[in-house]
This record gives structure tokens, sequence and C-alpha cells, in this order.
């Protein structure tokens, strides 16, 4: 009999895209709560001691980390449920290349707003995360607003793009700074609200007030300079 457990935190962008997909793959699991970053658990440093970080995948007793990883690894690994990359190369690569985009990119710059003690570096992430978000409202333009889940399945860059479509909203509103606004981003927010009213998206996010509580007492507000505050 398979052994599946998933170690995690219910805030973490990261667990929830591995819960996601373990769900979607109609997989039997076991769930064991992490409280990252106060109480690392035994199994935790023992599974990943390299990063000592979540999510980590355990099958069969063998531990899987990083949540790109992962994913591919319960979509190779679990054919028969529902598919998360494309079949198609080009489309299956270019969700690859998108995800790696918000991780790699996007997700540095959010951290530094959140978590960087220097507010002028803080600052200095709002703008090239607002040059990024720029990257990719050409690109949905350029797809005819067909980029991220075109369609209704709900698979790979639906659940990894979870860092923007809900995850930003509430970091946005624990700093007090308006990044993504409608008039600005109007292809970017129209695939939020797509992305928000799945429902089975909705079903897997944690409730948004406890995350807002949860970031506010971690992050502290970005003070803009006076010439951003007239805009």
């Amino acid at each position: 009999m398979e052994e599946v457990k998933l170690l995690g935190c219910w805030a973490s962008p990261f667990s929830t895209r591995a819960n996601m997909a373990l769900k979607l793959k109609g997989l039997q699991y076991e769930y064991m709560e992490e409280n990252i970053p106060f109480n690392k658990s035994p199994e935790l440093l023992k599974y990943n001691p390299i990063h000592k970080k979540i999510p980590v995948l355990l099958h069969n007793g063998k531990p899987i980390v990083e949540s790109l990883v992962i994913l591919e690894y319960i979509d190779e690994t679990w054919k028969e449920g529902t598919p998360l990359l494309p079949k198609d190369p080009k489309q299956r690569a270019m969700a690859r290349f998108w995800a790696k985009f918000i991780d790699e990119k996007c997700l540095p710059e959010m951290l530094k707003l959140c978590y960087d003690s220097n507010n002028e570096v803080k600052v200095k992430a709002k703008g090239e995360l607002h040059e990024l978000l720029k990257l990719l409202e050409n690109e949905l333009i350029k797809d005819n607003n067909n980029f991220f889940g075109g369609d209704t399945t709900i698979a790979y860059i639906e659940i990894v793009s979870i860092l923007l479509t809900y995850w930003l909203g509430v970091i946005q509103e624990a700093l007090e700074v308006d990044i993504l606004k409608k008039e600005e981003f109007p292809n970017i927010c129209a695939w939020v609200d797509k992305s928000m009213s799945c429902i089975y998206i909705k079903e897997h996010l944690p409730p948004r007030e406890k995350l807002l509580a949860f970031y506010k007492n971690y992050v502290k507000p970005l003070m803009l300079p006076s010439n951003e505050l007239s805009q």
C-alpha cells in the first residue's frame, strides 16, 4: 500500500500548491502541519536537511521537495488522475517558463516587500514588481486574454499562479499599498477574477481574513515617498 504524506503550512502558497495537486489527482494522503518558522519538526529537518523548508512530499518514505518539483512528480507518478501539465510539448514548456517567471522573478520582489527591514529596498521592490506585472499584462494582451486558464481546466499553471491571483492581493492589503490597479492592469485583474471565481481553487485556499491577519503580524506597511502618495 502506498504511503503519501505532505509536510506543509496552511499560510504557505507553496504548500497550498501541493495540496491542490494531490486533491486534483484524487489521492489519499496524510497532511502534517508545520509550525513555520518557529518550531520546525524533526521530520522536516530529517527529510529536507538542505533547505529546511516546506512543502515536503513523502512518497513511501522518500522525500520530494520544492513545490514546482513536487507538482511535476505528482503528475508523472499518478498518471491516471487529472493531468497537471499540458500534453503538447510547446504548451508544457510555456507552462514551465511562466511558473519559473512567477517563482524566480516575482516571488523575490514580493519577499522583499514583505520582510526587508530597509524601506528603500521595499520601495525598489515595489517598482520591480510593477515592471514584472507589466510584462505579464502584455503577455495576456498578446494571447487574447487566453493566457493562464484559457479554458475551464484547472492544472499546473493555475495552481502555481495562486501566488499572484490570491496571495498578492492579501499582501497588498497587509502592506497598505495598491500595486495591482485595475485601470493599469485590466487583463491581469480579469484573470485574477476568473481564477477566484473557480470553485475548485476557492475551496482549497486558506480563508482570506485569517491569511490577512497572519501577514499583518509579520509585515510592516510600506512607507512610500510623498510623490508616490499623491498619485
